[in-house]
């Protein structure tokens, strides 16, 4: 029996989720779903430009499943560039943590536990659950 996908941790949601070729009326295309975890692969390796090792570390993940989920999306994105089809972003196993607050509890942590990309971010809990974990 396959292990349960983890959920993996997402900083940005896009603020569009479908895209379609102009010109072309929506019940012609055929329509190819990425999901919010390949979208946020895209995200932090084509547009933050973190290596893979890094943005692996950010959305909690190892760094042969970043690859497959980064794989994934850049072939998806490619079908739908070069065949004419729709891209609609949604579903996956992720949970949304904005840059600078705690995984665990979402509360702003504070400047010294606030991590950038790449430096631990997804794991470290803020204070207090830190605490709560020990005990």
């Amino acid at each position: 029996m396959a292990r349960p996908t983890k959920d993996r941790i997402i900083e940005k949601l896009p603020e569009i989720r479908f895209f379609k070729p102009a010109g072309v009326p929506g019940h012609q295309l055929e329509v190819v779903e990425m999901t919010m975890e390949e979208v946020e692969a895209l995200r932090l390796k084509d547009v933050e430009s973190l290596t893979q090792a890094e943005a692996a570390e950010v959305m909690n993940v190892s760094r042969p499943t970043f690859q497959r989920v980064l794989t994934s999306a850049r072939k998806k994105a490619a079908e739908a560039l070069t065949c004419g089809k729709a891209i609609k972003f949604e579903g996956g196993d992720y949970r949304l943590v904005r840059p600078g607050h705690c995984p665990e509890c979402g509360k702003k942590m504070r400047r010294g536990r606030a991590h950038q990309h790449g430096k631990n971010f997804a794991k470290e809990p803020c204070d207090d659950c830190d605490d709560s974990q020990d005990s």
